[in-house]
């Protein structure tokens, strides 16, 4: 992700003169390219996310189109009021860009993961919300976000992510249907979409198509799709590399409130962090992390299997 989160940055570099790159002392390396191809256009503040935020409302209200970029948990978390002043209160365009998200930092520890940041971004009134399960998606999602009226936050993971498969555009506030199917769903956003996609397909190898209905973006959310798939499925499985307060889960527990008196038949199952307020101590890898919040291919399988055999008869 990171690497084409770099590349699309040149891009728009060369597309428009006002886009200009803000980071908190991160991204060695990964932003030569930029910093060489437009040395007045970069800018490193240091580890000062507040002032990251304030410069680039600064640089925003005169004109530019200002990203700004560091640690996931670092920007979304120390610089929180900053952003929601700075920037969502002026609904400037300013693109966050929070890098590490989830935990992609698993080994770092605590103070590294990011799983609460779409909890905290989300509110924020007005900032766009977008949450890329591959590099196909951050390059396609960043252009667009640079062209918004007002702020938006867009998470990236880290290197060697596959691309998120299936022939849906990749357009802001438009879920995508990866893989068709019915009576149970899995629902993702971010890089929970992979192997969610591998257990639907060694779930189809068994003879049960179950549905992957990936949402890159929580806000705006495509209520619309949810609601296509919801109207075919008996069990949601919501999957997501986040808390289970204020991500995905939450989106679609709202939802399926509202939508009671549309006779929306699904029951919810819930795979992440829990009960919501755990914290992963020490150094673990990602695999293990992973390992524990049930996001394998092999969990997520077994969790299909599981939610196959308690259908009720229709």
């Amino acid at each position: 992700m990171r690497r084409a989160f770099s590349e699309t940055l040149i891009r728009l570099g060369h597309d428009d003169p006002k886009v200009i790159f803000l980071t908190g002392d991160l991204g060695y390396q990964v932003f030569d390219g930029f910093r060489e191809a437009f040395p007045n256009r970069y800018l490193n503040v240091g580890v000062a996310e507040a002032q990251l935020v304030n410069c680039a409302a600064g640089l925003a209200l005169e004109g530019w189109r200002p990203l700004i970029y560091s640690i996931a948990s670092f920007l979304t978390g120390r610089a929180f009021e900053q952003i929601r002043l700075a920037l969502g209160y002026h609904r400037l365009p300013v693109v966050v860009v929070g890098a590490g998200g989830g935990y992609s930092y698993a080994q770092s520890g605590v103070t590294h993961h990011a799983q609460e940041d779409l909890a905290l971004m989300g509110l924020i009134p007005g900032l766009t919300v977008t949450c890329p399960g591959g590099p196909d998606e951050i390059s396609a999602l960043l252009p667009q976000l640079t062209r918004l009226d007002g702020p938006s936050y867009l998470r990236v993971g880290r290197f060697g992510e596959p691309a998120v498969p299936g022939s849906a555009p990749i357009l802001v506030g438009q879920g995508r249907l990866v893989c068709p199917g019915d009576r149970v769903a899995f629902l993702t956003t971010g890089a929970a979409v992979i192997p969610a996609t591998q257990a639907a397909e060694r779930l189809a190898a068994d003879g049960r198509a179950t549905a992957v209905c990936h949402f890159h973006t929580l806000r705006p959310f495509d209520e619309r799709l949810l609601a296509e798939v919801a109207g075919r499925a008996d069990i949601l499985i919501v999957a997501e590399d986040h808390g289970l307060r204020g991500g995905l889960r939450d989106v679609v527990s709202r939802w399926l409130v509202t939508a009671a008196h549309h006779a929306v038949r699904s029951r919810l199952r819930l795979i992440g962090v829990g009960p919501g307020e755990t914290l992963i101590l020490g150094n673990p890898s990602l695999d293990e992390v992973m390992r524990r919040c049930g996001l394998t291919p092999e969990a997520l399988t077994e969790t299909g299997r599981e939610a196959w055999s308690t259908l009720p008869n229709r």
